[in-house]
């Protein structure tokens, strides 16, 4: 009896949430209609080549396509394991994406508030439009720029020569290399990060400014206690998708900047499936090694995602 009664609740639950759905089509049609394109894209580009995960549990051949491939079970992900590189590529990845965590995360909420309190209007667009120019920069661009200004005569080596540093190509020292491109990446990217906390500091009540400074909160207190506070949500959501890409770390600037010489502070998870996958066709080999990596970023965000939950009643779902 009570199996049938908790079933019933069920499809009456699952009823109402697609009533509602149906209800907000026919209340907000156009914003239905902007949605399409973007869920036709991770449905094509994201989700339609996952079939290709096949693979990893194979041995692949091209000629004979993903149907007809030798089947090994999970003998890629054993090598993969058991690759003398490892640990390094997984020590690696995570340190750098650590790093940028903990330095990369909140420069944009900084100079989101700190733009925030300015009252120039000019100045303050001003200066978001340069903070954003870096992140329309390709890649490419970023990184021949980044070796330009590490060589011997480079400006950065000249800037850590006065702090006395020998005056050698920067990027050939492999204790440096993490440092720089957390850096690099902060430097092309803060700007554009910015632009969700201004959208989220815009939602905050004027009202609430007004009251505080009545009652005599100084400038520091009223973002301390209503600034912070309005755009906690959004500062811990980011938070969840960002632990959540631990283990991702794009191979393109890692690979324009490093060399065989600091491979042991440089190599990383990406750029190790690029050179096995595309350098070496060894398919199946980097597949399993990339599907490790989203395991991993899943597991990771399952996690973030619930202790934000338990601590702050914000998550995801």
């Amino acid at each position: 009896m009570s199996e049938s009664i908790s079933k019933g609740f069920i499809r009456v639950k699952k009823a109402n949430r697609l009533m509602r759905i149906f209800v907000n089509i026919r209340k907000y049609p156009s914003l239905y209609l902007l949605a399409i394109p973007v869920v036709l894209w991770y449905v094509l580009f994201c989700y339609r080549p996952m079939y290709g995960i096949i693979i990893a549990f194979q041995r692949f051949v091209p000629n004979r396509g993903i149907w007809n491939s030798t089947w090994v079970g999970l003998q890629n992900f054993s090598d993969f394991f058991k690759d003398i590189y490892f640990g390094r590529l997984l020590r690696n990845t995570l340190y750098i994406n650590v790093k940028m965590l903990i330095f990369g995360f909140p420069i944009p909420i900084i100079f989101a508030l700190l733009l925030n309190e300015i009252r120039s209007t000019a100045f303050r667009r001003v200066s978001q439009s340069i903070t954003y120019m870096p992140h329309f920069i390709s890649s490419m661009i970023i990184c021949g720029l980044m070796v330009d200004f590490c060589k011997t005569n480079g400006l950065l080596t000249s800037i850590f020569g006065l702090f006395g540093y020998e005056r050698v190509n920067l990027l050939s020292r492999g204790e440096l290399f993490q440092g720089l491109y957390v850096g690099m990446n902060i430097w092309q990217e803060f700007g554009w990060d910015s632009i969700i906390y201004f959208a989220a500091l815009t939602a905050i009540d004027p009202v609430l400014y007004e009251a505080a400074t009545v009652d005599g909160a100084s400038r520091f207190r009223r973002m301390l206690h209503i600034t912070l506070p309005g755009i906690s949500g959004t500062v811990v959501i980011l938070l969840i998708l960002r632990i959540g890409n631990l283990m991702s770390l794009g191979w393109e600037r890692v690979f324009l900047l490093y060399n065989p010489k600091i491979y042991e502070t440089a190599d990383i998870i990406s750029t190790y499936v690029f050179r096995r996958g595309i350098i070496e066709f060894q398919y199946s080999y980097a597949t399993a090694v990339g599907f490790f990596n989203s395991v991993v970023n899943v597991i990771l965000l399952l996690c973030a995602n619930y202790l934000s939950k338990r601590v702050s009643e914000t998550s995801l779902w």
